[in-house]
């Protein structure tokens, strides 16, 4: 599927390109895709030389943790849910505990601490995958749960939304997190048709009880605060687990009489090594995207689109969001660039704004996460990945321009 893509990535961006020089005498749109793929291989190596410093320092810190039985701790609070999700990981393994720091990192839009205890937890699965390039069903699930990953606390959405001057930069927050935990839903319910995983079990039922009465008691906080506080309270609270969970895994250690600083040093090798084999797989799926979006593909299915929605008659004010809808799945920054972009077009609180902000916020960047997940541990085959990590993206999205009615119309 991987192979496909990729090269269906250069044929429709030259078939295009060709169309364009043939039938409007604009040679100039191959100069764009050649100077895409220079600017984005560069971006690959800029990318990974950002992340390794995040490797070494969260892996060095997960080997402490390991070595003082905090992740035995974690796996065995998350085993129950975790054995029925994913049945062929044994009882109380090790990546289930990286498994939910992972989650809950990637709850509270921590994003730098996420990825690292992601490709932990990956490495984790790897162990017992059966085969070095076909991703195992529990490989699958955990990464369709990362690209639709539920975020509780979306700071750098309300961040960038008070930089553009926005009244009330938390306005997007209950939009964003419903529209996540559609995703979220939609996501796990596919994979778990697909893997025969029976969602009713009384075990995983408790744990959703418990996980959306979580999420109802932060909504109860939040919700009821003023809107000048609102974004300043989530980025407190957020800074303050995480440093909380470093202090903890180092005291942790401290007190289990181990040498801190050499398990640091020695996790913190491992993440270098990680970083250094994502490359080539990031360069590939970057040069690939920058190629498509170049060719202006992006563009015309953005007008085509427009004009499907016009012709039945329906209302048309979301289409200058769709951006960022398009880019998603492909580009973290592409679609954060075109969020702030539609912000400065239409103004920071305008109606497209608003959805765009919340497209943002309601699911992840599938082939981003695919290319450095999977690319870690050397995965060529990513099976029904693919299809589920973007039926989960379309949910979340879909969701986002619903919510996007309700909330701002």
């Amino acid at each position: 599927m991987l192979n496909l893509i990729w090269l269906f990535f250069f044929f429709s961006a030259f078939a295009a390109a060709t169309y364009q020089w043939l039938f409007f005498n604009n040679p100039e749109v191959f100069s764009k895709i050649i100077e895409a793929t220079f600017s984005m291989a560069s971006l690959s190596v800029e990318i990974m030389l950002g992340l390794i410093g995040i490797l070494c320092f969260w892996l060095g810190l997960f080997r402490i943790a390991e070595e003082s039985g905090v992740i035995k701790i974690l796996a065995k609070s998350m085993s129950p849910l975790l054995e029925r999700l994913m049945p062929e990981v044994p009882a109380n393994h090790p990546a289930f505990g990286s498994i939910t720091t992972n989650l809950a990192a990637n709850m509270l839009g921590l994003d730098n601490a996420a990825t690292p205890m992601g490709l932990k937890a990956m490495r984790d699965l790897q162990t017992i995958n059966t085969s070095s390039v076909n991703a195992s069903n529990a490989q699958i699930l955990f990464l369709v749960l990362n690209t639709s990953a539920v975020t509780i606390l979306p700071i750098t959405i309300f961040m960038y939304r008070a930089q553009q001057g926005a009244s009330d930069p938390g306005s997007v927050f209950i939009p964003i997190l419903l529209a996540t935990s559609v995703s979220t839903f939609v996501g796990l319910f596919i994979v778990s048709i697909i893997q025969k995983i029976n969602l009713l079990d009384k075990v995983i039922l408790f744990y959703f009880s418990l996980f959306l009465s979580v999420i109802a008691m932060l909504i109860s906080y939040l919700y009821f605060l003023p809107a000048d506080q609102l974004a300043e309270s989530s980025a407190h609270l957020g800074n303050f687990l995480l440093f909380t969970l470093i202090v903890f895994f180092l005291f942790t250690g401290w007190r289990k009489r181990i040498n801190v600083y050499e398990s640091f040093i020695d996790g913190a090798k491992e993440g270098f090594d990680v970083a250094i084999k994502i490359i080539p797989y990031l360069v590939a799926m970057l040069v690939g995207i920058g190629v498509f979006r170049a060719s202006g593909i992006l563009e015309g299915l953005l007008y085509l689109f427009e004009s499907c929605v016009s012709w039945l008659g329906l209302d048309v004010s979301f289409v200058p969001a769709l951006p960022t809808a398009i880019l998603r799945p492909f580009s973290g920054s592409g679609s954060r660039a075109m969020m702030i972009e539609t912000m400065n077009t239409y103004g920071v609180d305008s109606f497209p704004a608003l959805i765009a902000a919340t497209i943002q916020g309601s699911t992840e960047t599938t082939f981003y996460v695919l290319a450095i997940y999977f690319g870690s541990v050397g995965i060529k085959n990513a099976r029904h990945a693919i299809g589920c990590g973007l039926a989960a993206d379309f949910a979340g999205i879909t969701a986002a321009i619903v919510l996007g009615y309700w909330f701002f119309i």
